[in-house]
């Protein structure tokens, strides 16, 4: 595993926080079985956000558009 910082400077204290950070995911990802993995990319999959489909709009939605202020 490479880390590479972009942008900045950060001190040595600041890289270590980062990388425990990484390293405690990593092993709590690694710890997990595996169905719970599966289902954490489920969640996140864009399919899951369209499942249904969207209605068409009508003859006279165009009227519905305009809201007075």
């Amino acid at each position: 595993m490479v880390i590479k910082v972009v942008k900045g400077n950060p001190t040595p204290e600041e890289l270590a926080a980062a990388l425990a950070v990484v390293q405690a995911r990593a092993a709590a990802l690694a710890s997990q079985p595996s169905g719970v993995q599966e289902v954490a990319a489920q969640w996140s999959h864009p399919a899951r956000v369209a499942r249904h489909r969207l209605h068409q709009p009508g003859p006279r939605a165009w009227a519905r558009t305009y809201w007075p202020g």
